[in-house]
This record gives structure tokens, C-alpha cells and sequence, in this order.
């Protein structure tokens, strides 16, 4: 999915966030049953709120998140939604996960956010995430060699 231009009635905008959030403990929770809970949630996210998910990636014990969103949305807001969601519904259809984190918690505190531009870093930081845990996709994004195949 692209980004688009969002026309409110005061305001026209394209803000594009890449999230990154890891498990709590950094945990190895991510696998495919957890992947397709996170992306079932987000769908549902995405009628309910003013937020798309352009691109959902996930390695071993971290998640990465190209999210687009309206003005009225704080970065915090978007994260508070998506973490607490995600985790009750991961943890009610895939319960093991539950017992990895023995804390009872699925997230790890913190967040990382850094903003993306429409005309420059899109494509690369969408494949970046779009590759989550194929070997060598941080060193291929840095030195430019990063294939920009989406779909």
C-alpha cells in the first residue's frame, strides 16, 4: 500500500511514522500465528481509527510499523492503540505466548518512531521493514543495496 493525501476539512496532510516496537524482555514471541493475529488486528484498526498500515514487519522479537495517520493522531496515541490491542487479541488466540512472557506484559516499554518523507525515504524504509528477518537487510539498507520489490 502507498501513502496517500488525507483531506480533513481543515487541513490536507501525509504523516508517515516508522514504529518499531519490541516484545517485552526481548522475547523471541514473533512467529507466523503471532503475525497473522498483529496484521487481522491491524485491519481492524484501520476502520475503526484514522490510521493505515502501509507496511508490517516483523523479526524474532521486535516489530517494525510504517503507519500513516492524520494530524489530530499523536505518535503516542497511534502506539498506546496498536500495542494494546495487538497484545490482548495475540494473547487470547495465541495463549503459548503468554508463557514466554512471564510478566504478563506482550511489549517492552519504550517505542522507536522516526518519521518518513513522501518524496525520499518511503520506498526504502517500507522494503526495509517490508525484509524484517532476512539476514543482512540492516547493512543492505545502509549501503544502498536494498531492493525496492514491495509486492
Amino acid at each position: 500500500m502507498e501513502s496517500r493525501y488525507i483531506h480533513k476539512q481543515h487541513n490536507v496532510s501525509v504523516l508517515m511514522y516508522h514504529i518499531v516496537c519490541s516484545a517485552k524482555y526481548r522475547r523471541v514471541v514473533m512467529d507466523e500465528q503471532v503475525e497473522q493475529v498483529m496484521k487481522e488486528v491491524c485491519l481492524g484498526i484501520e476502520k475503526r481509527w484514522e490510521i493505515t498500515f502501509l507496511e508490517i514487519g516483523l523479526d524474532r522479537d521486535h516489530v517494525h510499523f510504517l503507519v500513516q495517520s492524520v494530524p489530530t493522531y499523536s505518535v503516542t496515541k497511534i502506539v498506546r492503540t496498536v500495542k494494546s490491542l495487538v497484545a490482548r487479541e495475540v494473547f487470547t488466540r495465541v495463549p503459548e505466548v503468554k508463557k514466554k512472557l512471564w510478566g504478563g506484559e506482550f511489549w517492552g516499554k519504550g517505542y522507536f518512531v522516526n518519521t518518513v518523507g513522501q518524496h525520499g525515504g518511503e520506498k526504502v524504509i517500507a522494503a526495509y521493514v517490508a525484509n524484517q528477518g532476512n539476514e543482512n537487510n540492516y547493512e543492505q539498507l545502509h549501503k544502498g543495496q536494498l531492493s525496492l520489490k514491495l509486492f
